[in-house]
């Protein structure tokens, strides 16, 4: 065997992987640093409350805002609630999901499954949460679908089912943006030492027990590592907090 031959092989081979874990290390790097807040979107004075008040917000803030319609959505039933069902075979389960892991587990036993988005933050133990689209990307955060598993197996769900219709008398309306519902949480409402670590747009809504349609409008949620969560509404600005019950403006 080439000894010298061998030895220089390898030393290019170790080149060539120093080389692809540093482009590697480089790029995560440069994608956390993409995904950390851009802090230049938030006005000043809600920076510097930040600091006051000791906030940190790890989640990214989206740019988009979207022009989005009112809509009204109705209980198909009537609101029964709190009814459990089985599903017809048990699924295998495993205790982290990604959305379309988690409906393609799911689509043989609940067809119309792909009409909802898996939400994690709102996982519960023993339980998985979904949410209903709208215009099959927005997710209704106060309609759930609740998918119970034990033992490593999804082994029942509970859900309402609703009908969704627009408003037709209103026009679609550009949203509030994120950066902007955000600092008026922050100056105004999250207690010092709030940690947010999800912002999402979404539809959010009172909800009642009634056969009438339901108005909800769009909103920005926010969620805490505490728990907690805070809905702006993407119109009017107003502050939701459903831990309360209160609505704020």
């Amino acid at each position: 065997m080439d000894w010298g031959r061998a030895k220089n092989v390898l030393i290019y081979a170790f080149l060539l992987l120093n080389l692809v874990l540093g482009y590697q290390l480089w790029n995560d790097i440069r994608e956390q640093a993409d995904s950390n807040l851009d802090f230049t979107s938030l006005e000043d004075s809600t920076q510097m409350m930040m600091d006051e008040k000791g906030i940190k917000v790890l989640a990214q803030i989206p740019s988009e805002t979207p022009e989005l319609p009112k809509i009204a959505y109705r209980f198909v039933e009537g609101r029964r609630g709190g009814i459990v069902m089985d599903l017809p075979k048990p699924v295998d389960s495993k205790l982290i999901y990604t959305p379309r892991e988690l409906t393609n587990a799911l689509k043989d036993s609940l067809p119309d499954i792909a009409n909802y988005r898996y939400d994690e933050a709102m996982d519960r133990e023993g339980m998985f949460i979904l949410h209903p689209l709208v215009e099959d990307k927005w997710p209704l955060f106060n309609i759930d679908l609740v998918l119970y598993y034990s033992n490593q197996k999804i082994i029942s769900f509970m859900r309402e089912d609703i009908e969704i219709n627009s408003v037709s008398d209103e026009k679609e309306q550009r949203v509030l943006s994120a950066s902007k519902a955000l600092g008026n949480l922050i100056e105004n409402f999250l207690p010092d030492g709030s940690v947010v670590k999800e912002i999402e747009l979404g539809y959010y809504g009172q909800v009642f027990d009634s056969d009438a349609h339901l108005p909800v409008t769009p909103a920005w949620r926010f969620m805490l590592e505490s728990g907690k969560e805070y809905y702006v509404q993407g119109i009017s600005g107003d502050v939701i907090s459903p831990n309360t019950e209160k609505s704020k403006e």
